[in-house]
C-alpha cells in the first residue's frame, strides 16, 4: 500500500519542502554514487547517527547530518514521496520558518527515542524518515479527513483508492509500533523507534497550532482537510483507437 498523492495542494509555494527534497537528493547523488560500498559504510559511520558513539561523546554531528543521508534509491525515493505528499500543507499552516524548525525538532525527537531504545548500538542510522514521520503525525492531527490516493498492489492486481488520511497514517503508525516491539533493536535494518518517536513528536509539536486554529472548531470549518480547493483527478480515456471485434 503506497500513498501517491493527496487531493489538497498547498495555497502557497512550499519552498522549504522543496529545499529539503533538493538537499536530500543532492547529498545522495554526490556521495552515494561516488563511493563504493566500503567507502559509503565508513561515511555512514562518520556522518550517520550511531548511538554507541554518542554515548562515548563522539559522533555528535550525526544527530543532525543523518537526516540527509540515505542507503539506496528506494530509501531516498520513498522518503521524498512522503515528504512531497504531506509536507506542503504542513508548511502552509506553519509558515516557512516554523515548518523548518518543526522538521528539525521532529528529527531530533526521532533520534532521542532510537537512542533510548539501544544506547549502545553501533549500527549507523541514516535517513530522513524520523523527521518525515513527524510531518505525518502533524498532518494526521490537522487534516485527518484529507483524501489520500493510495496504490494497492496485490500480486498482479493494481488499484488506486482515495482513503482518508487518518486511516493511511494510523495504519502506518500502528505498523511502526508493532514492528518496533517485535524487531530486535540490533537487527532488521529499519529504525522503527525513530519513526515512532518522530510521529509522536509531530503530533505533540502540532498540538499548539491546532488549538490556536480552533481545535475541534478548525476541524468543523475545514471538514478535517486542508483549507484549500480540493484537486480533482479524472481518469482520461485512452486515445489509442480500439479495434472492434469482427462479427462471426
Amino acid at each position: 500500500m503506497f500513498p501517491i498523492r493527496d487531493h489538497n495542494p498547498s495555497g502557497r509555494w512550499p519552498f522549504v519542502t522543496w529545499l529539503l527534497i533538493g538537499a536530500n537528493v543532492a547529498v545522495f547523488l554526490v556521495f552515494n554514487l561516488m563511493m563504493d560500498d566500503r567507502q559509503l559504510g565508513r561515511f555512514f559511520y562518520e556522518w550517520g547517527f550511531v548511538p554507541g558513539f554518542v554515548s562515548e561523546g563522539v559522533g555528535l554531528q550525526g544527530i543532525v547530518s543523518h537526516m540527509f543521508l540515505h542507503g539506496g534509491w528506494m530509501h531516498l525515493l520513498g522518503n521524498m514521496l512522503f515528504l512531497f505528499i504531506f509536507g506542503d500543507n504542513m508548511e502552509d499552516e506553519m509558515g516557512h520558518s516554523g515548518f523548518a524548525l518543526f522538521y528539525l525538532a521532529a528529527g531530533l525527537a526521532a533520534v532521542a527515542l532510537q537512542y533510548a531504545a539501544d544506547p549502545a548500538s553501533e549500527i549507523p542510522m541514516v535517513g530522513a524518515s524520523g523527521a518525515i514521520a513527524g510531518v505525518m503525525g502533524g498532518y494526521l492531527l490537522l487534516f485527518p479527513k484529507a483524501r489520500v490516493d493510495v496504490l494497492i498492489i496485490i500480486v498482479i492486481f493494481f488499484r488506486i483508492f482515495p482513503i482518508p488520511a487518518w486511516i493511511v497514517l494510523g495504519l502506518w503508525f500502528a505498523l511502526q509500533l508493532f514492528n518496533g516491539a517485535v524487531t530486535p533493536t540490533d537487527g532488521g535494518g529499519v529504525a522503527y523507534w525513530a519513526h515512532t518517536g518522530g510521529f509522536v513528536a509531530g503530533v505533540a509539536l502540532t498540538l499548539p497550532l491546532w488549538v490556536r486554529l480552533g481545535g475541534f472548531g478548525f476541524w468543523n470549518r475545514t471538514k478535517g482537510a486542508p483549507p484549500h480547493p480540493e484537486a480533482r483527478y479524472d481518469l482520461v480515456r485512452s486515445r489509442v483507437p480500439q479495434v472492434p471485434r469482427r462479427p462471426r
